[in-house]
């Protein structure tokens, strides 16, 4: 009996999941892998926050919340927003899900009408086209390459809007390729945007606080404020505090929308975890020096990483900006063959020899709608990095 629906047919499971269980199922069998499939800080909640969900406990704090979230979080969301970003929103304007994903997937559940199309620059993070599919609508793939500085152009999304265009889905920082947007360029986006007034744009901002380098982030409400009405940022304590765990994601935007969004929590999850969301509201309201010190951290890992890979044949590779990835263009090793006698014909047969023969887990390009590259995550010690590029390396070289 086949008990999916052809909705379900057409999507599947989550593949850095998948990979990390294999990676996992590895190891247990006493395998030597170095797991760089899944984007999850390897840092322990800070003390204060964990502290803070105690005390909830302790204070009576383990019933249904509203379905939009507490109060004291929204009012906490609010000011990091003006905090950080310089925008005035009300409490009105937040929604908190069960993690930034299941906002999204709210959005979609929401707003979307048979047919609508969303378009996703590619690479993208690998579950966007899946829940706009599960929803409904129609994906629209633009590929912005390592030589596009895999970014979108205005040119490109002049092209790809229409009058059946619903959504504009923009990453900043990127996953899988940690490219940020810079103002001008959100400007140019936004610039575009103002001739399809029926396109709401969905800015994923999730890896805002994991800067690299020099540039700055730029929330794309901040760099287009007449576009205020017309977007929803997504955000969430995840990978900032190292709180993937605890399930907290949240989006701001226009009250109806954020009403919408809100109706559908009431009839799938009611609520987030009232524990989680008043350490989350800790996590906001507190110090906020773990997040600087983790961002210090990952750009030295991700230097580590990236001067690794520069020294192995056949990859491409362009540095990170933010996030915590690595995402090297690997095209001219297909068709080599392995010691086997395997010819490596995609990323991913390259990602399944990286694996069984490196014991290092990556997550194959054709999963971020990009093939002929790889992911590699740089959430994980100094160590496993040096061990993961050895092993990288002398894989590579042994291909013939």
């Amino acid at each position: 009996m086949n008990f999916e629906s052809e909705r379900v047919r057409q999507i599947s499971s989550s593949p850095s999941m998948v990979i990390s269980m294999r990676a996992k199922q590895l190891s247990s069998e006493g395998r030597d892998i170095v797991d760089m499939s899944l984007g999850e800080p390897d840092f322990d909640t800070p003390a204060h926050i964990i502290e803070a969900a105690h005390q909830a406990m302790l204070d009576g704090h383990t019933r249904y919340t509203a379905p939009q979230g507490t109060l004291p979080l929204r009012k906490a969301i609010v000011a990091k927003f003006q905090r950080d970003n310089g925008l005035s929103y009300s409490v009105d304007e937040i929604t908190v899900g069960n993690g930034a994903k299941q906002v999204i997937y709210n959005t979609f559940v929401a707003t979307l009408e048979p047919g609508d199309e969303v378009v996703i620059p590619a690479p993208y993070w690998v579950s966007y086209s899946d829940i706009v599919t599960l929803n409904g609508g129609v994906v629209r793939i633009i590929p912005c390459g390592i030589d596009a500085g895999f970014k979108l152009t205005p040119q490109a999304l002049q092209s790809a809007l229409n009058d059946k265009s619903r959504w504009l889905i923009l990453n900043s920082p990127s996953n899988p390729c940690g490219a940020i947007y810079s103002e001008a360029e959100l400007q140019a986006l936004g610039k575009v945007l103002e001739d399809f007034p029926n396109v709401l744009v969905m800015s994923d901002e999730i890896y805002e606080h994991v800067l690299l380098a020099d540039q700055p982030f730029v929330s794309f409400a901040s760099a287009c404020p007449h576009l205020r009405e017309r977007t929803l940022l997504i955000n969430g304590v995840a990978k900032a505090y190292a709180m993937t765990g605890w399930r907290i994601g949240y989006g701001a935007g226009p009250k109806g929308l954020i009403a919408a969004i809100s109706k559908i929590q009431s009839q799938s999850t009611s609520g987030a975890s009232a524990i989680s969301q008043e350490a989350s509201r800790a996590a906001l309201e507190g110090p906020q020096d773990f997040v600087s010190r983790c961002a210090r951290e990952y750009a030295q890992r991700g230097k580590l990483l990236v001067d690794g890979l520069s020294q192995c044949p056949g990859l491409r590779l362009s540095a990170p900006a933010g996030a915590f990835y690595a995402f090297p263009e690997c095209s001219q090793l297909f068709g080599r063959t392995t010691a086997q006698g395997q010819v490596l014909e995609d990323d991913v047969a390259l990602s399944a020899y990286l694996l069984d023969h490196a014991g290092v887990a990556v997550v194959p390009g054709a999963a971020f709608g990009m093939p002929g590259y790889f992911r590699l995550s740089f959430a994980t010690s100094r160590e496993q990095i040096t061990k993961a590029v050895v092993a990288i390396r002398e894989a590579l070289s042994a291909l013939r």
